[in-house]
Parts: structure tokens; sequence; C-alpha cells
């Protein structure tokens, strides 16, 4: 019997500054849930691929070298607002690419994701 997560990418870990506000912005946008180990690690669940934030003054940026976590959206419009309604800033507003369209947020701690759809 293959193991289907063999070799695959199973868990990611980003920084983070604020977990309250890291908690209030992605459960409200995504509906990610959470659990807390200690002071200073948030693991997340209900995201597409388990991962976790651990307490620290560092930011995730594309533009410094970090690597670049994408969403995919049924309704890029729908999602757009609701980041900006939670707290998150818009990096790159929509443009089109090979595939579809996207733009890029910061969320309230300044970590940049992206969001995509192909509608």
């Amino acid at each position: 019997m293959s193991d289907l997560r063999h070799e695959k990418i199973n868990y990611i870990e980003l920084p983070r500054s604020d977990f309250s506000l890291t908690k209030q912005f992605f459960g409200d946008v995504f509906s990610w849930e959470f659990e807390e180990y200690g002071d200073e690690y948030l693991a997340f669940h209900n995201a597409g691929v388990a991962g976790g934030f651990y307490l620290s003054g560092l930011r995730s940026d594309a533009k410094s070298g970090s690597a670049l976590v994408i969403f995919y959206s049924n309704d890029l419009e729908g999602t757009y607002r609701r980041i900006v309604e939670a707290g998150g800033e818009i990096a790159r507003d929509y443009f089109n690419f090979p595939g579809g369209r996207r733009f890029h947020f910061y969320d309230p701690t300044g970590n940049e994701y992206a969001i995509w759809s192909d509608h």
C-alpha cells in the first residue's frame, strides 16, 4: 500500500507577532480553526494544509525572498472584500496571469499572501 503523504508538503510554519489578530483575521476570512501550544505557537487547521504560526517579529514577504503562500478562491471579489473588512491590506491589486486572475495582500501582522481564481 502506498503512502500518499510520502515526500509531499505536509505542514507549513509562518512567523507571527500577534496571535489574537491572527486568530481573528484568519478565522473571519477563511474559517480556520486554531489550537494554542503555549505562548509561542499557534497551530491552524481547516486551511487545505496543516500548519502553525510561531511567535516572531519577522514577516513573510515575497520581495525579501520568502515563499509566497497562495490561496484559491471561487469568488475572488468576495474574498478580496472579506480580507479588507477583516483588516488586511491589499499589496497588489487584481492582475491577470496565464490561467486566471489574482491579487496579493498583507494580513494585519504584515505577512504577504496571494489569492487566485481561474474564473
